[in-house]
């Protein structure tokens, strides 16, 4: 499932640059995270790096996306042809 930056966010800048696909930009209010970009880094690395990096742990697994491994990686490979 994509992944989804609560209001808990302090806007510390952080988890912008660790994403690979660039799904995180600034909203707003907070970062907010792209959906249709995001494959919680499956393709790049074993964990979602943003989430890896945040101080307040403010990024959460969206409820209203839920994904399989496998969409991720078929996500994953949609956006590497694209850049391509």
């Amino acid at each position: 499932m994509a992944l989804l930056i609560t209001d808990e966010c302090i806007n510390c800048d952080v988890c912008e640059p660790e994403c690979p696909n660039g799904a995180i930009s600034q909203g707003e209010e907070i970062y907010v995270i792209e959906p249709k970009l995001c494959t919680e880094c499956v393709g790049h690395f074993e964990t979602p790096q943003c989430v890896e990096v945040c101080p307040v742990e403010c990024i959460i697994p969206d409820p209203n996306r839920e994904e399989t491994r496998e969409e991720l990686q078929g996500k994953y490979h949609a956006l590497m042809a694209q850049s391509e």
